[in-house]
């Protein structure tokens, strides 16, 4: 009887906590990823016809409300809360260099400098993709002596590089030329869409390698149940 309610209250528990949330829910959902593009989807226009001043409050004003709605709808608020703070970045370096193009210009050295990092992981064979997921999943550094494993967090952690460094040399060209609206083009395709085909590809390397955290509960589980 003590044992049968032991389980029903396990269960109970397990129910409550639910399944672990997916990447894309981490960022918000699909909802999460459209509104991360509207600051800058105002902020073009909005500079054209009204100007700079008018098009930095515009987007803080889209960043907060939708900081707002989530809190509101008790949503997920960190990707809300790191858009804020980005935008206002943002916001700051233009009014400070005077030129919309200058909202643009932390995202681009931001990826110059995350590019960089990836490549050296992989010269120094600290693949950043494998050491980023075994200090967020506990699976440590062991890895790196399976070279299976390293083969698997090389090609993620190309894959990131290419992504950061194809983003700093087509966005910093498009700087360069004074091209604002193709700037804010640049930012939205070359954002999301693929950041989501980099983390497919490490979701393949961390599963091929056999490091998915699912794997690990389960055989915590199964561990629990023999005792």
């Amino acid at each position: 009887m003590v044992d049968a309610e032991r389980a029903a209250d396990q269960d109970h528990e397990g129910a409550e906590d639910g399944p672990e949330p997916t990447l894309l829910e981490q960022m918000g959902g699909l909802s999460g990823l459209i509104y991360s593009s509207l600051p800058v989807l105002v902020f073009v226009p909005v500079n054209s016809l009204r100007g700079l001043t008018a098009a930095i409050w515009a987007s803080l004003a889209v960043a907060g409300a939708i900081l707002v709605w989530r809190l509101v709808r008790r949503g997920p608020i960190q990707p809300a809360i790191s858009g804020f703070l980005g935008v206002g970045v943002c916001a700051f370096i233009a009014y400070r260099m005077g030129e919309a193009k200058g909202f643009f210009l932390f995202g681009i050295y931001a990826s110059l400098v995350y590019g960089g990092a990836f490549l050296l992981s992989l010269v120094v064979r600290w693949p950043l993709a494998g050491v980023i997921w075994g200090a967020l999943n506990g699976h440590g550094t062991g890895w790196r002596s399976d070279k299976r494993a390293m083969r698997l967090y090389d090609i993620a952690t190309a894959v990131w590089a290419l992504v950061f460094v194809a983003r700093y040399l087509v966005q910093n060209h498009l700087y360069a030329a004074n091209s604002t609206g193709l700037l804010a083009v640049a930012r939205i395709a070359m954002g999301w869409p693929l950041t989501a085909v980099a983390a497919l590809v490490t979701f393949w390397a961390v599963r091929k390698a056999g490091h998915l955290p699912s794997a690990r509960a389960n055989a915590a589980g199964a561990a629990d149940s023999a005792v």
